[in-house]
């Protein structure tokens, strides 16, 4: 009885690493698809300073399958991607670091995807609503 219990609990372990693993080389595909430079916060704010172009925040974890489709189907459009690189500077915020925890408790955010424009400060200037439709995000910026 135990060796059974012991045997389905290394199983069971074994499997959710084997997942985590999987989720995070889809997500980090996914990402690299974008074709998007992806800064961190810390640079987006010095290059927002710079350039005088507000931050496009994107608080996401890399495990999150709506985080993949919004990164499929919205950042990794033609349109999208150049009104990004025209008029903003990118970030993607990961949930799981430290930083992602304190840019949700500094902008009071639950879940993710997230999506808000910062100025150079890293003040909240807008929230952009999360859509899975390209021209309904343009329309949204």
């Amino acid at each position: 009885m135990i060796r059974s219990l012991l045997t389905f609990a290394v199983i069971a372990i074994g499997a959710y690493f084997l997942n985590t693993a999987y989720q995070t080389h889809l997500g980090q595909k996914t990402i690299d698809s974008t074709g998007l430079e992806i800064l961190s916060l810390e640079t987006a704010l010095a290059k927002s300073k710079e350039t005088e172009k507000p931050v496009l925040a994107d608080l996401s974890a890399i495990w999150c399958p709506s985080c993949r489709q919004l990164d499929k189907q919205v950042f990794a459009n033609e349109a999208v991607k150049t009104k990004i690189q025209n008029n903003y500077i990118f970030t993607r915020i990961e949930y799981e670091t430290e930083e992602g925890k304190a840019f949700m408790e500094k902008h009071q955010l639950r879940g993710f995807p997230n999506l808000l424009t910062l100025d150079a400060n890293g003040n909240k200037l807008k929230n952009i609503p999360t859509t899975l439709s390209p021209e309904t995000f343009l329309a949204s910026l």
